[in-house]
């Protein structure tokens, strides 16, 4: 099992470097992928950058598998804009909002495990990535999905969600599930003096 790098190592707080043409679609590159979509599943988590794992490449996978929505109510699904997302790796990412909307939601990270904030992030937006064998891809993604790929960017830049999160709602995932995963974000906000 790899192991999942925490916050206060350098690592997670250092950019990572480009992948270089010469690597895209070298044997590192694909085991380095494999091994964090392993990673990935066994944690489980919806995305992963390399740097999660101590590498210090600019790569990241994302996937949000249906089995891990089964557990949620319709209406949140349908009010975080969340879809299953098959696996898609990112190298080299450069994201870009769209438009000037912002959502807020709860996030947590493997690489911070049992907290969880109210993060604020854009409700949509585009990633122009190469894959790992070097062809460009264009993404755009809304709600979930586009939430999952900022994260992960940010992960990219040596940021976690801790340097966006509204401070005051920070908490232990279990008081999350036990007291607020059905309060609305607004109530959530106001009963935590955000």
């Amino acid at each position: 099992m790899t192991e999942i790098v925490l916050a206060g190592e350098p690592v997670l707080r250092t950019p990572c470097r480009p992948v270089l043409d010469d690597e895209l679609g070298s044997p590192e590159i694909a085991e380095l992928v494999a091994t964090m979509t392993t990673a990935l599943r066994e944690a489980p988590g919806v995305g992963l950058a390399a740097n999660q794992i101590g590498s210090s490449m600019a790569v990241a996978v994302v996937e949000d598998r249906a089995e891990y929505q089964q557990v949620l109510a319709p209406e949140r699904l349908a009010a975080q804009e969340r879809e299953p997302i098959d696996l898609h790796v990112l190298v080299n990412p450069e994201l870009e909002p769209v438009g000037d909307e912002q959502v807020e939601w709860f996030e947590g990270c493997l690489s911070l495990p049992a907290l969880t904030a109210i993060v604020p992030r854009w409700r949509s937006v585009r990633v122009r990535t190469l894959t790992s064998t070097g062809e460009v891809e264009v993404l755009e993604a809304t709600g979930w999905h586009a939430r999952i790929l900022q994260h992960e960017i940010d992960h990219l830049h040596g940021r976690m969600y801790v340097d966006r999160m509204h401070s005051r709602s920070l908490m232990t995932s279990e008081q999350y599930l036990a007291r607020w995963r059905d309060v609305p974000i607004a109530e959530c906000k106001a009963l935590l003096g955000i």
